[in-house]
């Protein structure tokens, strides 16, 4: 009984799917609309630029502000230092 169930199971793995699947392939800037030639885009895509500016903006602005804060911590671990001497 055990030998009939087990190559009963091996017989199914054995079996190739009916089925496949694809991968849905999109190039950069793809948005579902059909290009336009000799334009700047349709409104949708330089919304997202733009969109995506500003955050990036954004991010390098924290960044900024966290080195300058990093910065004067240690200007201020010298003078400390420079002080003791």
């Amino acid at each position: 009984m055990i030998r009939s169930a087990v190559s009963k199971s091996a017989l199914r793995a054995a079996v190739p799917r009916a089925f496949s699947t694809s991968a849905r392939v999109m190039n950069a800037g793809d948005t579902g609309a059909p290009p336009k030639t000799g334009g700047q885009g349709d409104a949708f895509q330089r919304r997202e630029k733009a969109s995506e500016d500003y955050a990036i903006r954004q991010r390098e602005k924290e960044k900024l502000l966290q080195l300058k804060q990093k910065l004067k911590e240690q200007q201020t671990r010298l003078k400390e230092l420079s002080d003791h001497m």
